[in-house]
């Protein structure tokens, strides 16, 4: 199985270039970041803080987390309800950055992501997924920009959903999650040695996956 891991930080364009680059491949694109969004839906929805590990622990045993494809399209499903529509809420991202964090949190989904990537051609995109879900992956990336390009993005898609945002605010967000996902002591946000890096700060969603699918070739051919 051909497997291609991208990895790196909040508002990269991970999962818009990952779904893009997908279809061109006509492989399966795998959002891992949406099922640890799915699990801090969970917590959030039953009040647990995301600082009570003991609790977080417990709580795992009543999540079920699995992903099913309509359409070519990944729907994540907590608990058997599809909750594409809810997890890309702003709190419930936060909550993903903080509770992600934890061993047994992670150990939930690495077993589930990697039979997925046994069974077919797929592009997963995350924190650590050529570092430590994908080590062997056929391609990885490592795929960047800087915390101001990647702040404007995210105010310009809020302003153009009619959401009131404060872009310094969503600045600080961005820097205090890449701290957190860089210094977290389970698979931290990191580079993979063998892996390709791309800055998108100056480079728009074509080019990027059209540098992708080149990278991607080359390793084929």
């Amino acid at each position: 199985m051909i497997n291609i891991a991208i990895d790196g930080p909040a508002g990269a364009g991970k999962s818009t270039i990952a779904k893009m680059l997908a279809k061109e491949l006509a492989y399966v694109y795998v959002d891992t970041g949406a099922m640890y969004r799915a699990i801090g839906y969970y917590f959030l929805k039953n009040g647990v803080n995301s600082d009570d590990v003991e609790t977080i622990e417990k709580e795992l045993s009543n999540i079920n987390v699995s992903i099913v494809y309509q359409d070519g399209e990944q729907q994540v499903l907590l608990n058997g309800e599809n909750v594409n529509g809810v997890i890309r809420q702003e709190e419930v991202g936060k909550m993903a950055s903080a509770t992600s964090k934890y061993k047994a949190v992670r150990e939930k989904l690495v077993e589930t992501q990697r039979q997925i990537a046994r069974e077919q051609n797929i592009i997963m995109d995350g924190r650590d997924i050529g570092t430590v879900i994908l080590p062997d992956a056929t391609v990885k990336f490592y795929l960047t920009a800087s915390v101001e390009v990647r702040a404007k993005r995210r105010y310009d898609e809020l302003v153009a959903k009619g959401e009131a945002c404060d872009l310094k605010e969503i600045e600080k967000d961005i820097a205090d999650r890449d701290y957190q996902d860089m210094n977290r002591e389970v698979s931290p946000l990191k580079q993979a040695k063998d892996a390709v890096l791309l800055d998108s700060s100056y480079l728009d969603i074509p080019q990027v996956v059209a540098e992708m699918k080149k990278k991607i070739m080359e390793k084929l051919s």
